[in-house]
């Protein structure tokens, strides 16, 4: 069934964040287990480690007169992820739906300097975002479906699922939204040829999410690559490519083993990567929501958007 939930118009287009972790690791000096941000949630100092994070690309979507998407810190807030860090079931539904509650009370502070806020439920893959997990589509919507359902429950406007590498398991999340009523937007990664780490085209990749799902998700985006790395991967007249709304890059132009063996941060060059986020941008019509992946920060996301806009 075709999503009918659509991204709201702004002037402008969306602001989102960049690589939280990253920033988390490398400039605040944070230990994260397992490259999971959520447990901050349970920590008085750690909540107010996060607030001032997204605040900073309050600050920048209110320079750039865009809205602002506020996602949610859960990336790693699923079973599997979570069993390593003590997490059970009952509390990872209880800090998935804390993390839209701590990101609503931050939307309602900072609306009146944006155009436009939404707070979006963040899902991540079940196994690494780097590598290609099974092809079981159903397995996957039974593996998501609570973190998406505590989303819905806390009132998240929609959720996104980042770094898929498999259309099955884009797929099988978008099932899991719809089943319990929360519309969810797919991006999928990409290697340094502009294919999946499955071997997919990015193409074809959203064709067949769009035909398995008939069209179920609300938007693509890309993230967790390169701008240049996401331009192998393009055709430009073609119709898919009408269905990304979004780029959240990488600064580095490493590859993703590159970047996984890597010791010290790739923060890439702000006025380069500026200027091919914009050009990859130009080369898909829909595109209203930019931000950042790893490696990037608030100063990332703002030299991105310094003076222009993703909707002309």
């Amino acid at each position: 069934m075709t999503s009918t939930w659509q991204l709201p118009e702004t002037t402008r287009g969306w602001v989102t964040d960049g690589g939280l972790e990253t920033d988390l690791i490398f400039h605040r000096g944070l230990d994260l287990p397992d490259f999971a941000s959520f447990p901050l949630l349970d920590d008085p100092h750690g909540r107010e480690i996060l607030e001032d994070y997204y605040r900073g690309y309050a600050v920048v979507a209110a320079r750039a007169g865009a809205g602002l998407l506020l996602e949610t810190p859960t990336w790693r807030a699923n079973p599997d992820w979570g069993a390593r860090l003590g997490y059970d079931a009952d509390a990872l539904a209880r800090v998935n739906r804390d993390a839209v509650a701590h990101l609503r009370e931050l939307a309602a502070d900072v609306s009146g300097e944006v155009d436009g806020v939404l707070v979006v439920g963040s899902v991540g893959p079940r196994g690494d975002g780097y590598r290609a997990g099974d092809l079981d589509a159903d397995r996957y919507a039974d593996y998501h479906r609570a973190q998406l359902a505590a989303f819905a429950d806390a009132g998240a406007d929609l959720a996104t699922a980042y770094t898929l590498t498999t259309v099955a398991e884009a797929a099988g999340i978008v099932r899991a939204a719809r089943d319990v009523g929360l519309p969810v937007a797919i991006s999928f990664t990409v290697e340094t040829d502009g294919r999946l780490p499955d071997g997919t085209d990015l193409g074809a990749a959203v064709e067949q999410l769009d035909t398995a799902t008939d069209e179920g998700a609300v938007h693509l985006l890309v993230n967790c690559a390169h701008p240049d790395h996401v331009r192998h991967g393009l055709d430009a007249d073609a119709a898919w490519t009408r269905r990304i709304a979004g780029l959240r890059v990488n600064s580095s132009r490493l590859s993703h083993a590159e970047l996984d063996e890597a010791e010290e941060l790739d923060e890439g060059d702000l006025p380069d990567l500026a200027a091919t986020t914009r050009e990859l941008a130009a080369a898909l019509p829909a595109v209203r929501i930019v931000g950042g992946c790893c490696g990037t920060d608030a100063r990332h996301v703002a030299a991105m958007w310094e003076g222009w806009t993703p909707t002309g």
